[in-house]
């Protein structure tokens, strides 16, 4: 009689980088990254999270990126700094941080060509635009007819991060197929946006202004790029949840191929 085991397959562990911000605390370097996206991570996604410090060229991107099955790119109150895309200098008070900007551009440009799954939120689609050759407005709030996307801070956090505007979802695209919607409701705030759009992706979303509010790489792979903010509340937004799947779908194909490579 053949043996047969009663214990089910496991699915391969899902490990999932976040980049850091770096700041100063005092007078002392930090590298944090926001808990709701890590809370995201563990459980929307159901993945292992690992911070990746911002260390620049001193992080062997490689080594990082074999290690991973996804990569969530976070928001964050800095902006990337306008000499990676050849922009006029930023206004005086805009909180850069060119420690992120030397990692994640990097990571972003190297994870696209291993088609590692890649959701990239906020600040996040705007690294992705420009490691792939876009550009960005850096005060939309200042072009005529746009809408002020800043977020609301006078309020709590559930005021500042509920639903503002619409977008409208491409049609055909990825996301009007994941979200089998016209349009959702988002909770958009931001002061920079997509200028030019770089080549390689295709838009996504926009909002009524005409601002773009989500990309995805046409390279192939899972690489996705969000201007508001999915991760808040997540498992209580059947919208952010569908992406979150999707995005989780891809992680787990990544790790199990991930894994077979290494038995191989």
């Amino acid at each position: 009689m053949p043996f047969t085991s009663s214990v089910q397959p496991r699915h391969p562990a899902v490990f999932l980088g976040i980049p850091c911000d770096r700041r100063l605390l005092g007078d002392f370097p930090f590298h944090m990254a926001g808990e709701k996206y890590v809370e995201a991570a563990l459980d929307a996604i159901g993945a292992v999270p690992f911070l990746i410090p911002s260390m620049g060229e001193r992080l062997p991107v490689d080594e990082v990126l074999d290690r991973l099955d996804g990569l969530l790119l976070t928001g964050s109150p800095s902006n990337v700094e306008p000499s990676h895309y050849d922009g006029h200098a930023s206004v005086e008070g805009t909180m850069h941080d060119p420690a992120r900007d030397a990692t994640t551009l990097p990571l972003i440009r190297r994870a696209l060509e291993l088609r590692l799954p890649i959701l990239a939120i906020c600040r996040g689609i705007q690294e992705l635009n420009v490691a792939m050759g876009g550009s960005l407005h850096q005060k939309l709030h200042w072009l005529e007819g746009r809408l002020d996307h800043r977020s609301d801070k006078t309020g709590t956090a559930e005021h500042r991060y509920r639903p503002v505007h619409k977008v409208s979802l491409t049609a055909g695209g990825l996301l009007a197929q994941m979200m089998e919607v016209e349009e959702i409701m988002v909770n958009s705030l931001h002061a920079q946006g997509i200028d030019r759009l770089a080549d390689g992706l295709a838009i996504e979303a926009v909002a009524p202004d005409g601002q773009i509010e989500a990309v995805t790489a046409t390279g192939g792979g899972f690489a996705v790029g969000l201007q508001w903010h999915p991760e808040w509340q997540a498992r209580e937004n059947p919208m952010s949840m569908k992406l979150f799947t999707a995005f989780a779908d891809a992680c787990r194909q990544h790790a199990a191929r991930r894994v077979m490579a290494s038995v191989a």
